[in-house]
């Protein structure tokens, strides 16, 4: 006897949830959970790298993100209402601009700011304009074509209206077009702030001194003085506690527009 679409589906789940409890008693049974304790949970470790993982390198990596965000978000609204400019070289330069540094790893970019443009043009930033410049450089490459896709998907119809209203394009632009286009954007902007985040443990390249190091150098410097890996997991848990409340804010913010999603190919 043929079976149902639908008891073949449960069927099929069945043996899928099978097959996660037999993984996961696998996993356990093979597993060295002594190794694992010593390797991840060594609390002298632990102990030893409070305060300063919280008062320094977390602090420090939500000022370098705050920073590279902030500059990332202006840059990229310039450059997404150029590539939606009616004048051809501002187009052209956007674009260029846009495929060009989301071409590029961010690492390149820290390393010509940090050590390229000091030779070519006797300029010496700090670390802090560094980081602002190296992450909003690249981050308003990506944040471009998302405010670019949501300015586009803001119905015509608003702007035809402001326009019959007396309104001039430019005027419309900042005070219809631009505010509708944020609360579509809100929640990939916030998972490019995720990113950012991530992105900033590449200023290990620059060269830190201790007061100034992120999570992920604090992390290295500390792993090279430890007998375990506890490091790497105190310092993943701090990453978690940024980038867990953002992608639930992402999430949040999505259901509240509902749902719609822009597209920035």
């Amino acid at each position: 006897m043929a079976l149902s679409k639908r008891r073949r589906a449960e069927y099929f789940r069945y043996a899928q949830y099978t097959l996660l409890v037999v993984a996961a008693l696998v996993i356990a049974f093979f597993a060295d959970w002594e190794q694992i304790r010593t390797a991840f949970f060594n609390f002298k470790t632990m102990g030893d790298m409070f305060p300063n993982v919280i008062t320094i390198a977390l602090k420090n990596t939500l000022i370098y993100t705050a920073l590279g965000f902030g500059f990332g978000l202006a840059l990229g609204l310039v450059l997404a209402l150029m590539k939606l400019s009616s004048i051809a070289p501002y187009r052209w330069i956007a674009t260029i601009y846009i495929e060009f540094f989301r071409g590029i790893p961010a690492l390149l970019v820290f390393i010509g700011l940090a050590y390229g443009v000091p030779l070519a043009f006797q300029l010496q930033f700090d670390i802090y304009s560094t980081v602002m410049l190296a992450l909003g450089i690249v981050g308003a490459a990506y944040i471009a074509e998302t405010i670019r896709a949501g300015l586009q998907a803001v119905p015509k119809g608003q702007v035809e209206a402001a326009r019959s209203l007396g309104m001039s394009q430019g005027r419309a632009m900042i005070t219809i077009v631009i505010p509708q286009a944020f609360r579509i954007i809100l929640p990939p902007l916030t998972n490019e702030l995720i990113l950012l985040t991530k992105d900033s443990s590449l200023i290990y390249i620059i060269g830190l001194a201790r007061d100034q190091y992120e999570l992920t150098k604090f992390g290295r410097e500390t792993l090279s003085r430890s007998p375990s890996l506890t490091p790497i997991l105190v310092v993943g848990l701090c990453y978690l506690i940024i980038t867990l409340p953002l992608g639930y804010l992402s999430r949040h913010l999505e259901r509240r527009s509902g749902g719609k999603k822009v597209s920035v190919l």
